[in-house]
């Protein structure tokens, strides 16, 4: 069975105005070799942003095959990513969560 793939690279290109941060590339490929996802994603390196990036791609891509089981796998690898890139730079969910809950006060608040 031959699909439509969209190939994820990481970098960035001008297009116009705009900067992308990543280019998708539109390819043909042969279903039967690919896994779990219809898109070739980049591996990402664990506990640098590139594994939060890659595991980002891969719950979008779930989403696209209407796949609810594999959503929740890939954001439980991305919770799993972010916690390590963390760690990296001595920090932890509950630093995120106090800056996640001032984001959501300053919103209520009006006040940014």
């Amino acid at each position: 069975m031959v699909s439509e793939n969209v190939h994820i690279l990481n970098g960035s290109t001008q297009q116009g105005a705009q900067s992308l941060d990543c280019l998708l590339v539109k390819t043909w490929k042969n279903m039967e070799n690919n896994g779990y996802h219809l898109s070739h994603i980049e591996k990402g390196i664990l506990g640098e942003f590139s594994k939060i990036e890659e595991e980002f791609w891969e719950a979008k891509d779930a989403l696209r095959q209407e796949n609810p089981i594999m959503v929740l796998t890939e954001l439980s690898d991305l919770l799993g990513a972010m916690k390590e890139y963390l760690k990296k730079y001595n920090m932890s969910l509950v630093d995120l969560e106090k800056m996640q809950q001032a984001t959501e006060r300053a919103f209520k608040n009006g006040r940014r």
